[in-house]
């Protein structure tokens, strides 16, 4: 496996992970409101309920957010290495490697530090279409493009 196909693989089963919880805990909500159903009764009840219905709709938004980034990385063929930097690369500027994917975490692979960032953000939009040895400036930060994997 690649540098880069074991990056791609981190961050897919990352957002596996968040999709896995959040159903759980929409589950998990589902259960305690039908069992709660069947022995209350009153204000305290409805209010419970209702409270119960409000988790459940945010963990159902957070739940589509992530199935969102799981159809962008689904789109990535890690395999792909083209000259331009495109959505899917790998670049190495300034000695920092960048994955253009989506806004994610950090991450550790092989010892070496990898930030994720969408092709929407200033930095990743500056990369975006480019090739080695370009250079550009961010907020008094000069960067040179190295490598694109």
């Amino acid at each position: 496996m690649t540098f880069k196909q074991k990056i791609h693989h981190y961050y897919s089963r990352m957002v596996e992970d968040r999709i896995d919880a959040f159903r759980d805990m929409i589950s998990a909500l589902t259960e305690d409101s039908k069992n709660d159903a069947k022995g209350s009764a009153g204000d305290k009840h409805e209010t419970a309920l209702s409270m119960m219905h409000l988790e459940q709709e945010k963990f159902n938004t957070k739940l589509r957010e992530v199935l969102e980034q799981k159809a962008v990385l689904d789109k990535i063929d890690a395999l792909v290495i083209a000259k331009t930097i495109a959505l899917g690369s790998l670049v190495k500027a300034n000695g920092i490697y960048l994955y253009l994917s989506l806004a994610l975490p950090k991450i550790t692979i092989d010892g070496i530090n990898v930030i994720a960032l969408s092709p929407q953000s200033p930095l990743g939009n500056k990369l975006m279409g480019n090739s080695i040895g370009f250079t550009f400036e961010i907020n008094g930060t000069k960067y040179l493009i190295e490598e694109i994997n």
